[in-house]
């Protein structure tokens, strides 16, 4: 089994390192980028390199899948010629911030056979996999409707969506869909069913030029406040030298480096005076077919990252914070009755990120690559055959896109969106 790394970044290292670690050999890398290119090379041992993709496809098919782990809007550009040239995916989400070319992709992946597992990686964490089996050994009965909230980070908001990488539409994604095709997906698949209608409403409210405060500068080593902001970028930065999130900011991790770094680049900006134009907090309605509802909350203020999840049953209900790892199920009584004691359900330990997710994607990845290239021949058309259902294949995942570019739409239009009028819009356009 052999896969190539497509995007050297802070995605694409994590999804080599377990790679390799499994003893998966990764035999090409593409990475415009020469210091990410090379340090990839020297770290997982790649015979070969690449600057472009176009130079990598030159060379035939000389891997059995590749990891797509680009920027938001070069995804399609990307899956479109490797699916073409055979190559199995693991794609890094969103799958493309436009619904068509989601839909052009699991088309492509469909008619030659071939895998494509999204990284929705949520849905490989235990905190997850705990809930949807519970949900469907039918203990508590049908679900009813769901009040779920991603808790962002006011620190994570501002590296990422506001002086970061996403944090314009137009260059990467709506933060509903970068961000919460996540959530939109976990939904969906613990309901079991396809969304029919979505409502949302939300704003950038927080990370504004009018909301600076009196003294700030455009840039933060022209600012008088100082170490007062809690958003100062050397303040912020330079404890982190040597750690993930820097590598966003410099790939030069000596003090000298992220210095000048932050004095010249984007991530040494004022919060308020950058060119940022997505929500920092946004709120989704969701009527699904079956009739179960869920309000959706994704906020930028609070002070850590985490989500919350409450899913109310015919016969009880199911609680749970994946910052605390642990699950609270509460089975309902009559009133007659002493309240039932709730069932606590403390969660094991994990290693990695995402709540271990990431590491159990890979896993994943990998048992479904192993089958899919010892299939002789390969199928057209049988997308999901021996996948496991429980998988974020394409097939399943693009759902989460769709509510999630529904979403945007109904709160910029103000209107509720009707899904299957949606999705006709789309197969019209085309």
């Amino acid at each position: 089994m052999r896969i190539a790394l497509i995007g050297a970044g802070q995605r694409g290292n994590i999804y080599a390192a377990y790679l390799r670690e499994k003893g998966i050999e990764i035999s090409a890398v593409v990475e415009p980028v020469a210091s990410r290119r090379n340090r990839a090379v020297e770290d997982y041992d790649i015979p070969q390199a690449f600057s472009c993709l176009e130079d990598f496809l030159a060379q035939g098919r000389i891997a059995d899948a590749a990891v797509v782990a680009t920027m938001d809007q070069d995804h399609f550009r990307c899956a479109m010629p490797l699916l073409k040239a055979g190559y199995h995916l693991l794609l890094e989400k969103p799958i493309s911030p436009d619904s068509e070319e989601c839909l052009r992709i699991q088309e492509a992946a469909d008619a030659r056979g071939l895998l494509v597992m999204v990284c929705h990686v949520l849905r490989y964490t235990e905190f997850f996999t705990r809930i949807k089996d519970i949900i469907d050994s039918g203990e508590l009965g049908r679900i009813q409707t769901i009040e779920y909230a991603e808790y962002m980070g006011n620190f994570h908001m501002a590296h990422s969506f506001v002086r970061g990488k996403w944090n314009r539409t137009d260059t990467s994604s709506p933060i509903i869909l970068q961000k919460s095709c996540h959530d939109m997906d976990i939904l969906t698949w613990l309901v079991g069913c396809r969304a029919a209608k979505v409502s949302s409403f939300g704003n950038l409210s927080y990370f504004r030029p009018e909301n600076a405060p009196e003294g700030s500068a455009l840039r933060c080593k022209d600012c008088t406040l100082g170490e007062r902001c809690r958003f100062n970028a050397y303040r912020t930065y330079l404890p982190m030298i040597g750690k993930w999130r820097a590598v966003d900011v410099t790939d030069d991790m000596t003090e000298e480096g992220m210095r000048r770094a932050l004095d010249e680049g984007p991530y040494g900006r004022c919060v308020f005076h950058c060119d940022n134009d997505v929500c920092d907090q946004q709120t989704t309605a969701i009527q699904f077919e079956n009739g179960v509802t869920a309000a959706f909350q994704m906020s930028a203020f609070s002070d850590h990252m985490h989500r919350r999840i409450k899913i109310m049953c015919e016969h009880g209900s199911i609680r749970g914070d994946d910052s605390e790892n642990h699950l609270t199920i509460t089975r309902f009584g009559s009133f007659a009755d002493v309240p039932t004691p709730p069932e606590e359900i403390q969660l094991h330990p994990y290693r990695g990120r995402h709540g271990g997710g990431d590491i159990g994607l890979v896993d994943a990845f990998v048992q479904a690559l192993a089958k899919k290239i010892s299939q002789r021949p390969k199928v057209a058309g049988t997308p999901n055959g021996e996948i496991p259902s429980g998988t974020s294949e394409i097939s399943r995942s693009i759902e989460s896109h769709l509510i999630a570019n529904a979403a945007e739409e109904s709160r910029l239009t103000g209107e509720t969106v009707y899904m299957n009028t949606y999705k006709d819009e789309i197969r019209t356009h085309r």
